[in-house]
């Protein structure tokens, strides 16, 4: 899996790389408060490792630690992070649920994702990960913690968005995350746990940061 390395002018419509330029595994392009800057970019690279069982044991640990509940809004995974997140015993404790939102409807209704931004820059695009992060954390006011996922798995994708999703992170009082990742695998059902691994590997990341006092 690596990440998109630039974001257009558009919020998040994927660019091709220059020639010559490398590929960086997990390379993340992160945007805050819905202003694109590309001084802003801090990327970084990583390289996920876990399968996806182990890292739902991991982030649920560390939820737990850091006692953290999270709240999820899904689109393309299709509510994938909730369940695999729900395979592990005492989870219910830290997981407040899943909004899976696979309509443009769903999306406006139950996240207020507004419809001019979809109309703008589509459904799988940063600034509707943006809103449907920030929606979720609004609509759980007793989550500590959102993530959102939304993305095109094919087949019959836009061209340039074949296996792209993007990925918003948010924790109370603070800015969204945005990252856009390019998955590597090509089939639809490895590219869904692909991307629910993104979105656990996302959000362990931003727990990192959750200090030791507030657990």
């Amino acid at each position: 899996m690596q990440t998109i390395s630039r974001l257009a002018p558009a919020y998040g419509r994927p660019n091709h790389p220059p020639p010559g330029a490398q590929t960086i595994r997990l390379r993340a392009s992160r945007y805050a408060r819905g202003n694109l800057n590309p001084t802003d970019f801090a990327p970084s690279t990583r390289t996920i490792t876990m399968d996806l069982d182990t890292q739902a044991q991991q982030l649920v640990e560390r939820l737990a630690a850091k006692r953290q509940t999270l709240v999820l809004a899904e689109s393309c995974t299709g509510g994938l992070v909730a369940s695999t997140l729900a395979t592990v015993p005492g989870v219910s404790a830290w997981l407040a649920g899943s909004l899976v939102v696979y309509q443009e409807a769903s999306k406006m209704r139950w996240l207020g994702v507004a419809e001019d931004v979809l109309a703008e820059h589509t459904a799988v695009s940063a600034p509707v990960a943006h809103q449907m992060v920030s929606g979720a954390l609004q609509m759980t006011p007793h989550a500590d913690i959102a993530a959102s996922v939304t993305g095109h798995l094919g087949p019959n994708a836009p061209q340039g968005f074949d296996g792209v999703v993007f990925i918003g992170v948010m924790r109370r009082g603070m800015a969204p995350k945005i990252e856009g990742v390019e998955l590597s695998s090509k089939k639809r059902v490895g590219r869904q746990r692909e991307a629910a691994g993104a979105v656990i590997e996302a959000l362990a990341r931003a727990l990192e940061s959750v200090s030791a006092e507030r657990a």
